[in-house]
């Protein structure tokens, strides 16, 4: 993974995260992936991205992940959107605006029903 991918990988975990407010496990899930990727400076750059206007945050990321993530193999993108969703089972609960999140995103990269066939089989 490149540094522009990181980059919208974190984008796009804190993104789902910050979606109804950021909680502590949700803190604690980022920082533990931004500690796997070495991406602790890609994440302060994602949370202050969305910091910037949270009320366009969704949008101005939604633009920015389809350049960089949309454009990937279909293998890549499924992976990076379905470790979101596994990230949010292991907070305990997905809420209804994230899971509607992120098969928006799912549809602007062309894999709706991958991601639907993968959360289905998991």
């Amino acid at each position: 993974m490149n540094q522009e991918e990181k980059k919208a990988f974190m984008l796009l975990k804190s993104l789902i995260f910050h979606y109804h407010g950021l909680d502590e496990d949700e803190e604690k899930i980022l920082n533990e992936s931004a500690d796997k990727l070495s991406a602790h400076e890609e994440l302060q750059w994602a949370n202050d991205f969305i910091a910037e206007d949270f009320m366009s945050a969704f949008d101005r990321s939604r633009e920015m992940l389809s350049k960089i993530i949309g454009v990937l193999p279909v293998e890549k993108k499924l992976a990076y959107l379905f470790s979101v969703w596994e990230d949010n089972n292991k907070k305990g609960y997905l809420t209804e605006m994230e899971a509607t999140a992120m098969l928006n995103l799912a549809k602007d990269w062309g894999i709706r029903k991958e991601l639907m066939d993968k959360v289905r089989e998991a």
